[in-house]
């Protein structure tokens, strides 16, 4: 069913090259794409075959060489750096997989770093940080230093980073790269939470497990979009869940079944 809302995302014939001459080397190679507001799009790929290009193009922190991007029916083509910045600052939060926390600053002052972009008042920030923190279970956290935490941590923190100015859309580059499972779980099961309140989410990850909590899989080669599908994570659960279900209230029927026989014959 088409919806009347304009696509999120919407790229077409976008191309990035780096280097010149015989040295040039197509990152982005003409790609076609769009991308629909709450949409969960994990990003796979081998290693140069352009993801983390895409992702920094979709995040305004690179611009590409040709093709237009329009994010929410506006092209950023036609946008000042200035007016670039202020969208990473309001519209888009940004998850690194080298989590990117300041050193010098304690986990609360680095949550509300983006804050200070928009000109808020320092206890505002301070009081918006400490609130997103504890959404996180971080709260008893706020006044440690980055290396103080372990990685899990210091990924939640990244996140919190990312969404204290309540972004609509969220670009997460390997955010579990760096972390054990069960780590690793946790940071998912975060971003499916934010997912499910309505967030758009792209993820470029190396890992094929972590697909399953996104609603829809791009697989890119050499520069292109090679294979592009939904994946309806609920349907299967539903259905395995019901399968089971209806076993146990099969066996709890033949059992009472039995039970009257047993008395029958008593």
């Amino acid at each position: 069913m088409k919806t009347s809302q304009p696509p999120v995302i919407n790229l077409r014939a976008l191309t990035k090259r780096f280097g010149v001459g015989d040295a040039e080397h197509t990152a982005l190679d003409t790609i076609d794409l769009t991308i629909e507001k709450g949409e969960f799009v994990a990003i796979m790929g081998p290693s140069g075959c352009g993801k983390t290009t895409l992702l920094n193009v979709l995040g305004l922190l690179d611009r590409a060489n040709d093709g237009e991007y329009f994010l929410d029916d506006v092209s950023v083509e036609t946008l000042s750096s200035r007016k670039h910045a202020r969208i990473r600052s309001e519209q888009i939060g940004i998850v690194f997989q080298s989590f990117n926390l300041v050193p010098r600053l304690n986990v609360i002052e680095n949550v509300a770093l983006p804050l200070t972009y928009k000109g808020i008042h320092q206890t505002k920030r301070l009081k918006m940080a400490s609130a997103i923190l504890k959404s996180f279970h971080l709260s008893e956290r706020e006044y440690y230093m980055p290396w103080q935490l372990s990685g899990g941590q210091t990924q939640r923190v990244a996140i919190a980073r990312a969404l204290v100015n309540e972004p609509s859309i969220i670009l997460a580059d390997e955010p579990t790269g760096n972390l054990d499972s069960k780590a690793s779980h946790i940071i998912m099961e975060e971003l499916s939470d934010i997912h499910k309140r309505g967030n758009t989410i792209i993820m470029v990850t190396h890992n094929p497990d972590l697909t399953t909590y996104a609603s829809r899989v791009i697989t890119m080669l050499d520069g292109k979009i090679h294979t592009d599908s939904k994946t309806p994570r609920e349907e299967p659960a539903t259905t395995d869940s019901k399968r089971r279900l209806d076993e146990r209230t099969s066996s709890k029927s033949s059992k009472k079944v039995s039970s009257k026989k047993k008395k029958a014959k008593k």
